[in-house]
């Protein structure tokens, strides 16, 4: 479960994001390119539903393997519906990239400028929230694409560190991360509704990831 912090400093310009993705080319070796036809762009105001619904069945195909409680339902419904993502895109801080196949939503990233983390090293940070791939489409290399792509964006706006949270019980996203170079920098804990749960801290360097 991502957990986000909500002292989050506004260090990126909103009227840049619409031409960011367009400028960026990120470098990636072809075993890392998707499988299949997949374009990806900034996400609209109108994509609100669409990433609202794909996040939910990722969100409970991930967390929700005992079956749906009232907490978990609760959760989702609070973060993940229509009006929640609505609110999500119109904050100036925050930038999503969506991957589309034959006008289709696969999978989506969420990323928020200068939002911070303890236990992330001082600098200009941006939090990954999320990185969503409908599981007909994993292990394409979409998650390593929107990955780069959501990278290249932050370093696009001077961004020094990448971050985000993993739940412990989510080994498959661990080992992703781990593997595209971001380290385990310890513990932190989510909680909703009384309910903890253990996260870690994964932070990555963004040098060189502005292709040219």
């Amino acid at each position: 479960m991502n957990g986000s912090d909500p002292s989050i400093e506004r260090t990126c310009p909103a009227s840049r994001v619409r031409s960011l993705l367009s400028n960026i080319a990120p470098q990636y070796p072809m075993s890392a390119r998707p499988a299949v036809d997949v374009t990806f762009r900034v996400a609209v105001d109108a994509d609100a539903l669409c990433i609202g619904v794909l996040a939910t069945q990722v969100f409970l195909d991930s967390y929700a393997t005992d079956g749906i409680r009232p907490s978990l339902a609760r959760e989702v419904l609070e973060h993940l519906s229509t009006n929640a993502v609505s609110a999500l895109l119109s904050n100036p801080n925050a930038r999503f990239i969506v991957a589309e196949r034959a006008g289709h939503m696969v999978a989506f990233a969420q990323l928020t400028c200068g939002s911070t983390q303890e236990l992330v090293p001082s600098g200009t940070a941006a939090e990954l929230n999320r990185l969503y791939v409908q599981e007909p489409f994993t292990r394409m290399g979409i998650g390593t694409v929107l990955l780069h792509r959501a990278e290249a964006m932050a370093a696009s706006e001077g961004v020094s560190t990448m971050w985000l949270t993993g739940w412990v019980g989510n080994r498959r996203a661990l080992a992703f991360y781990a593997s595209r170079g971001y380290k385990d920098l310890g513990a932190t804990t989510y909680v909703f509704e009384n309910e903890q749960y253990e996260n870690r801290v994964l932070a990555k360097p963004l040098h060189g990831q502005i292709a040219t």
